[in-house]
């Protein structure tokens, strides 16, 4: 079932969304060569707990850390521990925050020290690939249209889109319906309307589609063990123009 959510339930999105990305920012200070994933998603717990929210990943299914940590082919639910980042390294912050009896979810891939132009360009498309989803994010389109938008930026670009793990609704569950996957069909799949809220959530690959899970039950990585970027946002359907609530413009002073 889905959960449109009125006025007063995104307010609360929005404050929680404020908090996560500040969070965001914190960790983003933190990265470079030498410090440890388990560094990270220490200071992302303190920032959290400090302004009035919890991790929303923590205890999730059992998930032990706060946040999903995911280093260069390893696409996503990375398990922050002792691996210190490394020059060249791209690695993935995932992070959900429960903040008012709401969740809001983002992701960010950055880059440690120099990394090659191949990764750039990986980075850039796969964030290039969630703004385009985000604009066809609005009432009276389909959730096709979303997804489209943002497997042909992708795939144009000569990348390949994670097929198995998908966006999703965001509310007072952290995943709710609809899911939201990133590839699809224009015109196809739910009539968006106002006052859905989703996390778009692009997962791309340098290499081939396809993943493979780890021993650990948690750990997804590239079979091929191609790198793998991913970003996303936590977005209101509206009118004329999807609301993004989540903010990058903590970690990335062009998104102000």
């Amino acid at each position: 079932m889905i959960c449109y959510k009125t006025e007063e339930e995104i307010e609360l999105l929005r404050e929680g969304a404020q908090v996560l990305g500040k969070a965001h920012g914190e960790v983003s200070k933190l990265i470079k060569e030498g410090v440890t994933t388990e560094e990270l998603d220490k200071r992302a717990e303190e920032f959290i707990l400090d302004n009035g929210g919890k991790p929303s990943f923590k205890g999730y299914n059992g998930f032990k850390a706060s946040l999903c940590i995911s280093v260069n082919s390893v696409v996503v639910h990375g398990i922050p521990g002792k691996y210190e980042l490394k020059s060249g390294d791209i690695v993935t912050i995932d992070c959900g925050v429960l903040f008012k009896g709401y969740h809001t979810d983002s992701a960010y891939t950055h880059m440690v020290g120099e990394v090659s132009k191949e990764l750039e360009k990986l980075l850039t498309i796969t964030k290039e690939s969630l703004y385009l989803g985000i604009s066809k994010a609005v009432a009276g389109n389909r959730l096709g249209d979303v997804c489209f938008a943002v497997q042909n930026h992708v795939e144009k670009n000569n990348f390949s889109v994670v097929r198995e793990l998908v966006g999703h609704g965001i509310g007072k569950s952290l995943h709710e319906a609809p899911e939201v996957p990133n590839y699809g069909k224009r015109g196809s799949g739910l009539k968006l309307q106002e006052g859905l809220v989703i996390a778009i959530e692009p997962m791309v690959n340098l290499g081939g589609k396809n993943i493979v899970q780890e021993d650990d039950g948690w750990t997804i990585r590239t079979k091929d063990n191609s790198p793998s970027a991913h970003f996303e946002h936590t977005v209101v359907v509206r009118k004329e123009q999807a609301e993004i609530l989540t903010t990058f413009k903590y970690i990335d002073k062009e998104e102000e």
